[in-house]
């Protein structure tokens, strides 16, 4: 009893320390920190690895953040390491990585029907991106309800599909692959677990086209599935009303298909008389469709990427860093970042002293966090690119698609990944996990928690600009 009694205050001292000393984002990076440690733990325990397989601390190490960061890259061959249970780990930590920390165990918070303090909804909060707390266990429990049936139905689909199309010749294989490649396309992770990624299904346009859909819904935005399932429920039951989506849903579900259209066209432009001159038109096409889509975050290749052009690589690393939407299983600087610079520039250029769109004004901070996200975003990978093509023996596009795949947790490469020097492996690792948590949290992350306003303002003056 005293015991029990003596851990139960040890534990409240330690968490009003943490409440005290560290703010939500310090507490979340934490956990993620945590969970790669746990993550790599796991990776050397015999149960899950294939018997003689020997790997190196920093290539595993690697591969427990690319992990957790759902990234992709590797710098072995996952299937000559893991057995069938540490592919099932692996996709238990694709939840993990892709859908948060705090959505995975919130949910068990829900189905044990605990109650969920005020510190605990903060932490969500941070997690998942969101501006405000109201709203956001009703937010994780319908969004972690949407992705979970989208990979059993569609786990369950790719099952049926992949035995009766004769890709696998037995239920087992169909089964475990075909739930393997649902979950990897909802949580956009991109892991080759078979040494071919899915290069087999390069002429099955039905599969995919179910997989760039796949991919969309994991990468659109958790807000953005939540709205779109209230306005089906309200179109049901309010004929007529007009529904209204929130100015972020508009500007994600915007920036989403502007970029797959452009993305598409170009690549189709630049390859359709090179890696795509035997194809159909039809072929051509759905290529450039999926190209556009997995380079976004997936990661999911169905040609060798190095028969492409050096200008289509450069369009596939823009992507990258572009990446998905904010508060989605997806990283990079994120598409909503990239639209507000867009039409800051287009209201700068019209001499417009506010951001407009939508009926819609476009708060000032918010337009202060882009630049500088961007800005931030795109110094570090540049530094990260010339400090690669000092360490590095590779050509320099096979090092820009490295860092930018790294930042948009992408999982695409020239191939170099298990060629770079220990201390490209650990830049690599860094831009990982940075794209993971977001530009602006990394930032926040050295703010302390306690910050103190001067009350005051100095005079300002002008000075010539350009």
């Amino acid at each position: 009893m005293f015991f029990s009694r003596f851990l139960w205050r040890s534990q409240k001292k330690v968490r009003q320390f943490i409440q005290e000393h560290f703010s939500s984002i310090q507490i979340i990076v934490s956990y993620y920190i945590l969970m790669t440690i746990i993550s790599l733990i796991l990776f050397y325990l015999p149960i899950f690895r294939v018997p003689g397989s020997k790997v190196p601390f920093l290539d595993m190490f690697f591969m427990a953040v690319s992990t957790v960061s759902v990234t992709g890259l590797t710098t072995f061959d996952i299937h000559t390491v893991f057995n069938d249970r540490g592919i099932v780990l692996l996709e238990v930590l694709f939840q993990v990585g892709g859908l948060g920390i705090m959505m995975i165990s919130t949910a068990f918070i829900i189905l044990s029907k605990r109650r969920i303090t005020l510190k605990q909804r903060q932490l969500i909060m941070t997690d998942m991106n969101q501006p405000k707390l109201s709203g956001i266990v009703r937010l994780i429990r319908i969004t972690f309800s949407i992705l979970l049936w989208f990979q059993v139905i569609f786990g369950a689909f790719f099952s049926i599909y992949f035995y009766f199309s004769d890709y696998y010749d037995n239920w087992r294989d169909a089964i475990f692959y075909g739930f393997y490649q649902s979950i990897s396309a909802v949580t956009n992770s991109g892991f080759d677990v078979t040494g071919d990624s899915i290069i087999p299904f390069a002429d099955d346009y039905l599969f995919l086209i179910i997989m760039m859909f796949l991919i969309f819904i994991g990468g659109i935005g958790f807000p953005v599935l939540m709205e779109f399932r209230e306005w089906l429920f309200f179109k049901k039951k309010k004929r007529g009303l007009p529904f209204r989506f929130s100015l972020f849903s508009k500007i994600a579900i915007l920036a989403f298909v502007i970029l797959f259209i452009g993305g598409t066209l170009l690549i189709y432009l630049l390859e359709r008389n090179h890696l795509f001159a035997d194809m159909t038109e039809t072929n051509r096409w759905i290529t450039s469709m999926f190209y556009s889509m997995t380079t976004r975050n997936a990661g999911l290749q169905i040609n060798q990427l190095n028969d492409f052009q050096v200008t289509t690589l450069i369009i596939f690393s823009m992507l990258m860093f572009i990446g998905c939407s904010p508060s989605s299983v997806g990283g990079g600087v994120r598409t909503t970042t990239i639209a507000i610079i867009g039409l800051y520039l287009y209201s700068f250029i019209k001499s417009e002293d506010n951001v407009n769109i939508f009926g819609r004004r476009i708060d000032d901070d918010d337009v202060r966090k882009s630049v500088v996200v961007f800005m931030l975003s795109l110094l570090m990978c540049f530094f990260s690119v010339v400090f690669l093509s000092a360490t590095e023996d590779h050509s320099l596009i096979a090092i820009i698609v490295e860092v930018a795949s790294a930042f948009g947790t992408t999982g695409l490469s020239l191939g170099i990944t298990d060629d770079l020097s220990s201390v490209g492996k650990i830049m690599i690792s860094l831009l990982m996990f940075i794209g993971r948590i977001g530009m602006l949290y990394t930032l926040m992350l050295f703010i302390p928690k306690e910050t103190r306003d001067l009350g005051y303002e100095y005079p300002s003056e002008k000075i010539i600009i350009g």
